[in-house]
């Protein structure tokens, strides 16, 4: 039965009984007495309150205590007194019973309504998503349900329209409303060859795309199933809780017992006002809040950091996030746009271009395309090679027209003779920030090519907000030490750390990591083993490849300022998680003695219906301080550099 339907039946059938609470000064009376509330709350106990007794009894067999056990207990010690007192003829407080049910439920039911609303904003995109596509079929585009969209279809969208699927741009061009996705508010420009994610808004032009990935496989989906799973991830910080729970209800039960004792055998008190005082012990010391604590505070933050186009994808993240002193920056990609393009040759241009071209028409890596997409604008097309081999560290070799050709960077120059010029003209370049590759035949340099990545506008910017924060970057990279100096000074990194291969870079982060927590930031496929050894692994968006990301944390709009936003949000979400325990438990020890009576005197008494009701709004102030985390200030976009 659902926690809505329990409660309303709690709260019909408890009705009867506040109106004659409320009325009874004037001497009004329930039809029936005590027989009708007997027959109505045990109505309450059967429907609304067995789930308790039984969660209850599951973890009594296991030897454990849980936040039922406090309810169960108390309501069936309220609900059993009062049949022994009716049939002896003493005061009664089935009412009791029935409004901790009631109220306790309400604390639920509050609860699901909060919970509900923090992953709105993931299920808002499962709606957003297109129901129909405008599919190539036979020479003609014909509209089908999104279910029949294949990878490799064709795909037309027009001005207006929700984009179905992920793909590439085939022919046409327009601006995209990615906001939906990744949080950026401002519409896209994309061309041929961009790709596209699906259930965003086409809005200005007509454009045909291919389906690269459809259904779970798509960007969206992606984000969903991260989201959720984050969500219902457990915090370390929650087996706190659990292990509180486990001793505190016992000690409640303790002090219960010992509150009936005091009442009843030292103090004089009557049966019933005993009881009353121990079953109100009960009920106020459920923690419920407890409990409450870390899981509401987890789901607003992730389901805040998808709006935001920031992925969590486990809770672990957020108490490391607040132990990071140091920082590590991939370059290319990362600080950088990650489209390096050829600015320079010296050397005979053609000749040098043709080499270089030829040994790297092969290869996917980003220098490798910006020489081939250069021998391509001059219209030089490469050779044939043979006998070809990587040169680890170093570059590639191979046969070109019955010569050695060499192409890679400048640990080449100790197998090779060069010149003094051209050691000139290298050092030149790289006091410029570009990257120089060396081109040889036989042993010889014949050119050079020079290649830039500038820095992303943003990442000045953004570096300087993470000092602000008090965090130490550094930039690890695989580029020789001359540029990737050059690159750090334009973005504000004093700490690199250059030519590191690949391999190398998780053995670098594990250095730094004996001085204290250490978060790395990479693109997330080249940079895998160095995300997974980080304590704090944040991946750029890569793509559409959201899943496969190594990193705790992914960026899906690629910007690295959104760098300190996610470490901003992880922090505040762990703080409020802390928040949360730390009133969650001063509730329940400031409560337990005003319901055990220890204020009597003063005219201070918590009967266990106030009990209850004190306790759904313990919980609800927990859940409200979570949701509150929606209004919380993350580090506002800092002016482009």
């Amino acid at each position: 039965m659902k926690i809505t339907t329990r409660f309303w039946i709690s709260l019909i059938f408890s009705l009867p009984m506040l109106v004659e609470m409320i009325l009874k000064p004037w001497g009004f009376m329930l039809p029936g007495g005590h027989w009708t509330m007997l027959a109505l709350t045990t109505v309450v106990m059967a429907l609304s309150a067995r789930p308790f007794a039984q969660s209850a009894w599951a973890s009594f067999k296991k030897h454990h205590s849980n936040m039922d056990t406090l309810v169960a207990i108390g309501t069936a010690t309220a609900y059993f007194y009062s049949i022994y007192a009716m049939i002896t003829g003493q005061a009664v407080f089935f009412e009791s019973a029935a409004f901790v049910t009631t109220f306790v439920l309400l604390g639920q039911v509050f609860e699901e309504k909060m919970r509900n609303n923090a992953s709105e904003a993931v299920e808002k995109l499962v709606n957003l998503q297109a129901k129909e596509a405008e599919v190539l079929r036979d020479g003609k585009y014909v509209k089908v349900p999104l279910s029949e969209v294949a990878v490799g279809d064709q795909i037309r969208v027009r001005p207006g329209e929700k984009i179905a699927v992920d793909g590439v741009i085939e022919s046409g061009s327009s601006t995209i409303d990615e906001s939906m996705v990744t949080g950026e508010s401002m519409p896209v420009t994309k061309k041929v060859g961009d790709h596209v994610i699906g259930s965003t808004i086409n809005n200005t032009g007509t454009f045909v795309f291919k389906a690269s990935k459809v259904g779970n496989d798509t960007m969206l989906a992606q984000i969903v199933e991260l989201v959720k799973k984050a969500q219902n991830s457990h915090a370390p910080i929650q087996n706190l809780t659990d292990r509180v729970s486990d001793i505190f209800v016992p000690v409640v039960l303790i002090l219960a017992i010992a509150t009936f004792l005091v009442w009843y055998v030292f103090l004089g008190a009557t049966l019933a006002h005993a009881l009353i005082f121990a079953v109100s012990v009960v009920v106020i010391a459920c923690p419920c809040a407890l409990g409450l604590a870390t899981p509401t505070a987890l789901m607003v933050g992730t389901g805040r950091g998808a709006k935001m186009g920031i992925l969590i994808k486990n809770g672990e993240v957020l108490e490391k996030v607040n132990e990071v002193k140091t920082i590590i920056f991939d370059k290319t990609g990362t600080v950088t746009n990650g489209t390096p393009e050829v600015t320079d040759v010296v050397g005979d241009r053609d000749q040098v271009l043709r080499v270089a071209a030829s040994l790297e028409q092969s290869s996917e890596h980003p220098l490798a395309t910006a020489i081939t997409k250069a021998a391509q604008k001059a219209d030089i097309a490469p050779a044939t090679v043979t006998n070809f081999t990587a040169v680890e560290g170093k570059g590639v070799k191979a046969q070109l027209n019955g010569k050695t050709a060499l192409v890679g960077n400048e640990k080449l120059l100790d197998d090779l003779a060069i010149d003094e010029q051209w050691q000139d003209a290298m050092m030149d370049l790289q006091k410029a920030a570009k990257t120089v590759v060396v081109v040889a035949l036989d042993n010889r340099v014949i050119g050079l090519i020079a290649i830039q990545d500038a820095p992303k506008p943003t990442s000045k910017a953004a570096i300087a907000e993470l000092k602000t924060q008090g965090l130490q970057p550094v930039m690890l990279t695989g580029d020789n030490h001359v540029v990737a100096k050059a690159i750090a000074r334009q973005v504000g990194i004093d700490t690199v750390i250059a030519e590191v291969l690949p391999r190398d870079k998780a053995e670098r982060v594990k250095n730094f990591q004996k001085a204290g927590k250490v978060a790395f930031v990479g693109d997330g496929i080249n940079d895998a083993p160095a995300l997974s050894t980080a304590d704090v692994g944040i991946a750029m968006g890569s793509g559409t490849d959201i899943a496969i990301e190594s990193g705790g944390i992914v960026l899906v709009k690629n910007d690295l300022r959104d760098v300190a936003k996610a470490l901003e949000l992880s922090r505040k979400t762990f703080n409020r998680i802390k928040l949360n325990l730390f009133w969650a438990f001063i509730y329940n020890v400031l409560g337990i003695p005003v319901a055990a009576g220890v204020f009597y005197l003063a005219g201070i008494i918590l009967s266990p219906e106030l009990a209850g009701l004190a306790m759904a709004f313990s919980s609800l102030s927990v859940v409200t301080s979570s949701v509150l985390l929606n209004r919380a200030k993350i580090a506002p976009k800092s002016a482009t550099a």
